[in-house]
């Protein structure tokens, strides 16, 4: 598991440095295309999809039960940050998406005469990182108040082939 996860970084450093800048800073939140069950913007960074009924994508939906169940004990429910640790619902737009992984993947600590904040790496933890794409794209809509706070009323079907990564993944 360890060494996929290496490999994927590496390939992820590598795309970014031959990726001009300008595209880096596209947006990454309009949906440009759709594979899957799963939206994706121009520059192929998985985003959200609400339905004009307000039904949300499956992977927002498995985003926000992923969320809640790994993140909100120290950010606190839908994003929204606590007293131990930041909100997250405007970093998912603010923060580059490979940023993102990176800090989830690989933790981070600030200590310094201001701040003392520590964040965990969850790179071995199959329950984040499964659904890594899930949690992002749940926290982006959460930023842009998308989706409201609680939990979703309507979302689309699982795909089979989301399904099926999920097995793959899992291992099941």
């Amino acid at each position: 598991m360890g060494k996929t996860y290496r490999i994927a970084r590496a390939g992820l450093a590598a795309a970014l440095l031959a990726t001009p800048l300008a595209a880096q800073e596209a947006d990454n939140i309009t949906v440009s295309y759709a594979e899957d069950g799963k939206y994706f913007t121009e520059d192929g960074v998985p985003t959200y999809n609400v339905a004009e009924d307000g039904s949300i994508d499956w992977p927002s939906y498995s985003g926000f039960r992923r969320y809640h169940s790994e993140c909100h004990v120290c950010h606190g429910p839908e994003g929204e940050g606590s007293s131990y640790a930041p909100a997250l619902k405007e970093s998912a737009i603010d923060m580059d998406y490979y940023d993102f992984v990176d800090v989830v993947v690989n933790g981070r600590q600030k200590v310094n005469a201001s701040e003392n904040s520590v964040m965990p790496a969850f790179g071995t933890n199959v329950n984040v990182m499964c659904y890594l794409d899930d949690i992002y794209v749940y926290l982006k809509a959460r930023g842009t108040d998308a989706i409201p706070r609680g939990r979703p009323p309507k979302k689309e079907a699982k795909s089979d082939a989301i399904r099926e990564a999920e097995e793959s993944c899992l291992g099941s």
